[in-house]
């Protein structure tokens, strides 16, 4: 990558992180590279190209978004093989990244077999080239950097891994500072080799002390106890496998080298997990014991099955043995609701025998502890919708590898169509509607000199021709499973939840995908809406859903699996995505078993039949059962806290372990 005509790396305002994951690479690459992300407009690219401008010694490899395959890895060189009848490795990117930074732009974009490619190479550090009848094999050591804007799109777990550091970015809050980048930019732009004269002291002095740092980093030591830490903040991140605490010891020694010093500080590892740990923290499950479903399932068949029926599962009633056996005294809020309950009914009438009765009934309507919430379980209340917010985005890919023809925005899929974008070639099976007319000159190239050509340069046979595998993005028929039960209306849930559901119907109208919605509350589930373009009738239909009554849960997870099965039998292309939303707590049998034991057997019917689930768990009590948590790990759904749907980038949560 040429420095000519870049803004120069020191001149770029804030953004201090970015510059720091940057440098810090380049002083030790075993950290493995950083991933930036943020909202357009904030100098990710910029400082990368900068950076480039700097090096001496290692040089920035730029990788397109359309590049194909054979240009990544290496390919067959064609003008040897018509030449001189000889087939030649032509070397691809990846060995001109060998040793230096490789560099992606919008790196979210990246087709999936680009993605599997860099996913292979990074992991073995060996390029491995069997195609075209060639044999091919080199060292491939490569920093990765890559830019993203979230709100374009999610990266694949594996692939996210692989960078080393995660840094988040965000245009300046500040009115001077952002005025003063717009000096900055006028100024570069009126003369921009004159504005990089001007920043040449500041560049040679960071190289300087980049270069010292390189220097000094193999005298740099790691201690026993500088080990620990970086292993307990990893294990208090809940964070998969031991990249995360190798990442922050390589970190910290950077930082520290960086510093001029040879030994690590607490620090220089603290700073380091907030770049390492962003991208890999887990959310703790709320339960941890593996078999806590079927305890659940246990308890709810003995004799706290009550607890497991009533929908806020708050104080038992007043004449409890159990809590007088526990030794555990009321606190000072639950006296206070306990009186205005007993003078509620009190005014209704009602004497303290009529108040007793009501709570033995409570298993069946589930009105005690709503009322102490001030709101009746069985009352019907319509919420008004809560703020609508731009959310996360949903990575929902095919399950199903076939070809489809549908439009819209969200998924990558492959298409037999003749549009989209070309990804590879293979041998044609039918008869050939889409000539790859780089693969076939390939496959042609080694034979003609054996070729009676008969006046033409190449002499193409039909053993030669290969076919266009495209590629494109498609909409998803996207079924909201909603529960309406009477908890839901408990400290106005519901206004959140319809606010939450709402954001999510915008997002589908923006990728154009076909949504219902199912609701089930009471003692059934009921198609509220049948599958439909028209956003702006399910959006009406939910501003209208009333709550009220009991939570049956599984009817709710049938319903919405029947309605996904018929329309998949009608349309075979589609991609189906169920949206549960709901806190899992059930308390209503679809065939007289346990409600939560049903639940969890359609959820798993619903994973073993390929439908793509999310689960946006709404519980919000003091004490939570984690239900939703355990329905979605049966559904092998993607699972959201309501709070944590909306999209800010990955919530700043590293601090709380560092």
């Amino acid at each position: 990558m040429s420095g000519e005509f870049v803004f120069p790396f020191p001149a770029v305002i804030g953004q201090e992180k970015v510059k720091q994951a940057l440098i810090l690479n380049v002083i030790n690459p075993l950290i493995g590279g950083v991933l930036i992300s943020g909202e357009k407009g904030t100098a990710k690219s910029t400082l990368v190209r900068g950076l480039a401008a700097m090096l001496p010694a290692m040089d920035v490899v730029e990788l397109p978004l359309n590049i194909t395959e054979d240009r990544l890895v290496g390919s067959l060189d064609i003008e040897k093989a018509v030449l001189e009848g000889q087939r030649s490795f032509e070397p691809g990117i990846l060995m001109k990244a060998d040793g230096n930074i490789l560099y992606v732009d919008e790196v979210n974009l990246l087709s999936e077999h680009i993605v599997n490619c860099l996913l292979e190479v990074s992991a073995s550090g060996v390029n491995h080239v069997e195609r075209e009848g060639i044999s091919a094999c080199h060292d491939s050591c490569f920093v990765l950097v890559g830019t993203m804007n979230p709100e374009e799109g999610l990266l694949r777990p594996q692939f996210l891994d692989r960078f080393g550091l995660y840094v988040e970015v965000n245009g300046a809050a500040d009115l001077e500072e952002r005025m003063e980048i717009i000096r900055r930019r006028l100024e570069y732009e009126k003369k921009p080799e004159v504005y990089r004269r001007k920043w040449l002291t500041e560049n040679a002095e960071l190289m300087q002390k980049i270069t010292r740092a390189c220097k000094l980093l193999a005298l740099v030591e790691v201690s026993e106890s500088d080990m620990k830490l970086a292993a307990d903040i990893a294990l208090t991140g809940n964070c998969a496998g031991h990249r995360a605490e190798l990442v922050i010891i390589e970190t910290s020694r950077a930082l520290a080298a960086l510093a001029e010093r040879k030994q690590l500080t607490e620090k220089d590892i603290r700073d380091a997990a907030e770049l390492a740990l962003p991208h890999r923290i887990r959310q703790t499950p709320a339960h941890p014991e593996p078999n806590q479903i079927d305890e659940n399932m246990s308890d709810q068949d003995n004799s706290t099955q009550e607890d497991l029926q009533d929908d806020n599962y708050e104080q038992p009633n007043e004449g409890s043995a159990e809590e007088e056996s526990n030794g555990q005294p009321e606190n000072q809020e639950s006296q206070e609701q306990k009186k205005n309950s007993e003078e509620n009914s009190g005014e209704d009438g009602e004497d303290k025998d009529d108040s007793a009765d009501d709570n033995d009934n409570s298993m069946d309507d589930n009105s005690s502890n709503n009322n102490n919430q001030g709101y009746d379980n069985n009352e019907e209340k319509i919420e008004e919708p809560g703020d609508v917010f731009v959310v996360k985005p949903i990575d929902i890919q095919p399950l199903e590898k076939k070809k489809r023809r549908g439009n819209g925005k969200r998924s990558r899929t492959k298409t037999d169509s003749l549009q989209g974008r070309y990804i590879r070639a293979t041998f044609p099976v039918n008869k050939v509607r889409d000539i790859a007319f780089d693969a076939t000159v390939r496959a042609a190239a080694p034979y003609q000199k054996s070729r009676e050509k008969k006046g033409i340069t190449l002499a193409i046979e039909k053993s030669d021709i290969r076919e266009k595998i495209r590629e494109k993005r498609t909409g998803s028929t996207i079924l909201f499973i909603v529960d309406a039960s009477g908890s839901m209306g408990a400290s106005q849930r519901m206004k959140a939840v319809k606010g939450a559901i709402l954001s999510l119907l915008n997002d589908a109208y923006q990728k154009r995908d076909r949504v219902g919605m199912v609701v089930f509350r009471k003692d059934s589930a009921q198609l509220l809406l049948d599958i439909t373009r028209s956003v702006d009738l399910a959006q009406k239909r939910l501003v209208e859903l009333p709550t009220g009554g009991k939570t049956p849960l599984a009817s709710g997870l049938v319903r919405g699996y029947e309605i996904l099965r018929a329309a998949k039998l009608k349309d075979p292309e589609m991609i189906p995505v169920i949206v549960l939303v709901s806190d899992g707590r059930t308390n209503v049998s679809f065939n007289g078993g346990n409600p939560v034991g049903e639940a969890v057997d359609v959820a798993r019917k619903i994973a073993a039949a390929g439908i793509q689930t999310m689960v946006i768990d709404t519980e919000k009590d003091f004490v939570k059962l984690g239900l939703a948590s355990q329905i979605a790990e049966s559904m092998k759904a993607q699972y959201y806290r309501i709070e944590d749907l909306e999209a800010g980038g990955i919530a700043c949560t590293v601090r709380n372990f560092v």
